[in-house]
């Protein structure tokens, strides 16, 4: 389903960005950004009634409110009912809203991105871990996901250049992966990695 939004953002990742850049911050972003949070952590959880990830349908106001932002991104439809991959879209394109945020405003910037690093732990920790018969329980997909989507889907040239703000929102970035995966893991030596080298 998200070959076409994926591959939006590997273009923008390798410099496809259009000439026209934009001269001011969207007047919508910030509250765009808090409500797309309460959105995701209430539907990774699948909590509210609302759907969850991998239902293939309940991610669509998610990543409409993403769209405002980032209007030549477009979903396609090999992966429906993916919660992986749904994940990843979603995280990938909140967390490049807030790099967006902090490109104008690099401390509201970073206190989103910690608000945003919570919402995933949080909403992490309250899926259940049961496998229910399955190879792979929904909390490892999601967890997948969401380190997709920090990890491989995340628009660096959209991140500030003041200093402090870049080393906290790299630093907040870092410690995703040990949150969701654990301390030692794979995943949270890699996103320890990948992150350290935005430091340069």
């Amino acid at each position: 389903m998200f070959r076409n939004f994926t591959s939006t953002l590997a273009a923008v990742n390798a410099g496809g960005k259009k000439d026209d850049a934009k001269k001011s911050i969207s007047p919508t972003l910030r509250t765009d950004i808090y409500s797309a949070m309460d959105q995701t952590k209430a539907w990774l959880g699948g909590e509210g009634g609302g759907g969850q990830a991998g239902d293939g349908v309940s991610y669509g106001s998610i990543v409409s409110t993403i769209q405002k932002h980032f209007p030549d991104i477009t979903v396609g439809l090999d992966s429906v009912g993916q919660a992986e991959g749904e994940v990843a879209i979603v995280v990938g394109g909140v967390t490049n809203m807030i790099l967006e945020m902090s490109k104008w405003d690099g401390m509201a910037g970073g206190m989103a991105m910690r608000t945003w690093v919570d919402t995933l732990s949080d909403a992490h920790g309250r899926i259940s871990a049961d496998r229910g018969g399955v190879k792979i329980s929904r909390k490892e997909l999601v967890g997948r996901g969401i380190t997709r989507g920090v990890n491989q889907l995340t628009d660096v040239t959209l991140m500030t250049r003041e200093f402090a703000a870049r080393i906290q929102i790299i630093s907040l970035l870092k410690s995703v992966n040990t949150k969701i995966h654990g301390t030692g893991s794979d995943q949270a030596r890699q996103g320890e990695a990948l992150w350290s080298s935005k430091f340069i």
